[in-house]
């Protein structure tokens, strides 16, 4: 086939097909129907899919052909009868190519198809169940959560995840832009294909070029051999370029070059490599800001920004805080660290916390716990200081609802015990004289007819409070030892069950 270097030759190489043709347009179109299949579509050309399709030893199951243009019939036809010998040819383009695809290629194997045409036809064409080719997507781990936000992040993922438009993520530091952009990858058709991900920003400027691009011998000092660059690697699939905001403008500038023409160089050579890759970027700069500061190249962004999906922050989402935890204990679990399981009023303490971190300071914080409380209930106290500061705590005291929540699902008020304070020893109080026995029945089993729990609660905890009391000779310092109180904490208490003498000085 005589075809010089500037020819505009579409190929689209798929799990189950490989499209071939020289319209541009039609060969987008004959793509799409192939995603709206679940089959990978992947742009490549002539050389390429002489070299890797019909020279491989994997066969497709399927060979789709357009309209070639000025080629030569006779090797086309010998290539796929010696390369290609069982796999059949669909003929979508004029019926003249289609003739002459026949005739060279042998008119049992080439099967018509009238263009436009729907994914419907295109699976019967090729011999393919159009429902089954969409099994795999349907295990995508997409980030975790139910609020709004998240749900709205999902959605966004699904809708452009079939198309190969450039996806720029935002969002703050850890808050999970590399899991959504491996969502992207794996729901979309490019899913068998490599997910290669650089840091741009953790990369230093004279170093960053080689590592995208590649090198030969020799380029540059160290350069012992050729190396693939990331976008080789990533040939086909798709490539991550997280904290784009910290790349320096020199680079840009390649980059804005390779993203319009689809062609790079390796460092140190001059020999043209054409690439297919997606592009999926991440920063938590604001990047309209550093356009303006002359941080960052305005052209750059339009091309980048095609699609953008801004990851929300976790204390955006809070409301996601139980099934995060839940997730990563999951996982700990899973890599043979300790269950744990949070307490409400830990649970309660965390959900406040304002989370600089995100997700990723969450995450590292179940491991943290997975190996310093395996197989146990987390507690506050159990909690880095900085999670659990003394006027959260003090807050949450004095919240009575949260107390009512919290003791029924979360066990003793212990779990606000401070170690570094001490108790404070003072004279017994007044107290209110009650029952000075060693305590009431405790129901251990619902009766027929039912009971008010929260009167019976109430009952319980206001006995088990005397009893310390009467045990401590009435001084609440001590009481609150035995009930593993801070003092503060049963002073409440004893306002709420009023059982304080009010006369007292407290």
């Amino acid at each position: 086939m005589n075809l010089s270097e500037t020819a505009t030759i579409r190929v689209l190489t798929v799990r189950r097909a490989v499209v071939y043709d020289g319209d541009a347009q039609r060969a987008e179109a004959a793509a799409q129907a192939l995603r709206e299949l679940g089959l990978e579509p992947l742009l490549i050309d002539h050389a390429a899919l002489m070299r890797a399709v019909i020279q491989s030893p994997h066969s497709p199951p399927a060979l789709l052909i357009g309209e070639l243009g000025d080629c030569d019939w006779v090797e086309i036809g010998a290539a796929l009868r010696e390369q290609l010998g069982d796999v059949p040819v669909v003929a979508y383009g004029p019926a003249a190519g289609a003739e002459q695809l026949m005739h060279a290629v042998g008119a049992s194997r080439v099967r018509p198809l009238a263009f436009p045409f729907t994914s419907a036809e295109l699976a019967a064409a090729l011999r393919v169940p159009a429902q089954a080719t969409l099994e795999a997507v349907r295990d995508v781990r997409m980030p975790t959560g139910a609020s709004t936000a998240i749900r709205n992040v999902v959605r966004l993922i699904r809708q452009v995840a079939a198309h190969d438009s450039s996806v720029l993520v935002l969002g703050e530091t850890g808050a999970g832009k590399e899991l959504v952009a491996r969502a992207v990858h794996e729901a979309s058709p490019r899913r068998q294909r490599p997910f290669v991900a650089i840091n741009c920003g953790a990369i230093p400027a004279e170093l960053l070029e080689s590592e995208l691009f590649g090198h030969e011998k020799g380029a540059f000092t160290g350069a012992v051999s050729a190396r693939k660059g990331r976008f080789e690697i990533a040939e086909g699939g798709t490539l991550f370029l997280d904290e784009i905001g910290d790349m320096s403008l020199p680079m840009q500038v390649k980059l804005l070059r390779v993203l319009q023409e689809r062609v790079f160089e390796r460092v140190g050579s001059h020999t043209p490599i054409r690439c297919n890759v997606r592009i999926i970027a991440a920063t938590h700069r604001n990047l309209e800001q550093a356009i303006a500061r002359g941080a960052f190249r305005e052209d750059l962004f339009y091309r980048l920004n095609v699609f953008p999906i801004e990851t929300p922050s976790l204390r955006s989402r809070i409301e996601d805080l139980p099934l995060l935890l839940r997730d990563f204990i999951e996982r700990n679990a899973a890599e043979g660290r300790g269950r744990i399981e949070f307490s409400a009023r830990a649970r309660a303490v965390l959900s406040r916390y304002p989370w600089p971190g995100n997700v990723r300071e969450l995450a590292n914080l179940v491991e943290r716990l997975s190996i310093l409380c395996p197989n146990r209930r987390v507690d506050v106290a159990d909690l880095p200081p900085k999670y659990r500061p003394p006027e959260l705590l003090a807050d949450l005291e004095a919240d009575e609802q949260f107390f009512e929540e919290t003791d029924l699902a979360g066990g003793p008020a212990s779990t606000f015990d401070s170690p570094e304070e001490p108790l404070d020893e003072q004279e017994p109080l007044a107290v209110s004289t009650f029952a000075r026995g060693e305590g009431a029945e405790v129901i251990a089993q619902l009766p027929p007819d039912g009971l008010d729990l929260r009167d019976h609660l109430y009952s319980i905890e206001r006995h088990l409070i005397q009893q310390a009391l009467n045990r401590a000779n009435g001084t609440v310092a001590h009481a609150a030892r035995l009930l593993k109180l801070r003092r503060t904490t049963l002073v409440e208490k004893l306002r709420k069950f009023e059982m304080l003498n009010e006369t007292a000085a407290l």
